[in-house]
């Protein structure tokens, strides 16, 4: 079931604008000519074959690659009306408001309050009230907080693969992004906590954007508002999920969403 559509509270002015964008990795030219709009507070999916460009091209959305040798991006990238790729720009800054969350839960061997609240440390935040609210806000908007209330100070590594992931989520969370990267999130768990992971995306769309990488085409259509599409290092099309995949314009697409190949 595609997810549904609200074209009436689309907002007119994207929460990110990709121009032009070219990735490199030394002379490998692995994202061409990439220009893609992504509304606020709705789920961004991207999808195609492996190997394609998906997790190079969400990785430049929050600079991840400046911590990658050899590797240049041109181009623009515009956060509600600024260049995030500007010389002035401190990338820390950006990733504060544009978090990731990746394929494989990466906890660190930390308790589980300490993981949720490592950001905001690292910003300065040193009251413990005010440490422990950030955290339970943090758990309770990743779904988690009624599993872990009563282990907080026991380490993370013991949490469930599914439990994991969420925390990661709330890790991410606690440093109150704008937008949440997503690389392959649920690719590593189980069809429950799949489920559960999915359904939280859907619920904190309410206040995040969400761009996702996503293998899974049925993921795709059950959680995401809009879709992009791409094929060796070219972004092929985009437009909403329900176009996407019932009506897409470039044949390439359609052999994709059918299964013709990939």
């Amino acid at each position: 079931m595609l997810a549904a559509q609200d074209s009436t509270s689309l907002s007119t002015e994207p929460k990110i604008a990709v121009e032009k964008l070219n990735v490199y990795y030394g002379a490998f030219h692995a994202i061409r000519n990439a220009s893609l709009n992504v509304p606020a507070n709705r789920v961004m999916a991207l999808i195609g074959p492996s190997g394609c460009g998906k997790s190079t091209f969400i990785r430049s959305l929050n600079r991840m690659h400046d911590l990658t040798p050899a590797a240049r991006v041109e181009g623009r990238v515009i956060l509600d009306d600024q260049d995030i790729y500007a010389p002035e720009i401190d990338p820390v800054t950006i990733r504060y408001r544009i978090g990731m969350v990746f394929q494989r839960p990466n906890p660190f061997p930390k308790s589980i309050f300490d993981n949720v609240v490592y950001g905001p440390r690292i910003h300065g935040e040193r009251n413990q009230s005010a440490l422990m609210n950030i955290c339970e806000h943090s758990l309770r908007h990743a779904a988690l907080w009624d599993e872990v209330k009563d282990r907080l100070d026991r380490s993370a590594l013991a949490l469930s693969g599914g439990q994991q992931q969420r925390l990661c989520i709330a890790r991410c969370l606690a440093v109150d992004p704008e937008v949440v990267l997503m690389d392959e999130p649920a690719s590593a768990l189980d069809p429950i906590a799949t489920s559960k992971i999915e359904d939280l995306i859907c619920e904190l769309k309410k206040e995040y954007t969400f761009v996702i990488v996503t293998h899974s085409m049925q993921q795709a259509a059950r959680i995401s508002d809009n879709t992009a599409f791409f094929l060796m290092g070219e972004l092929v099309e985009s437009g909403t999920t329900a176009t996407i995949f019932t009506n897409p314009r470039d044949k390439r697409t359609e052999d994709y969403i059918t299964g013709r190949f990939g």
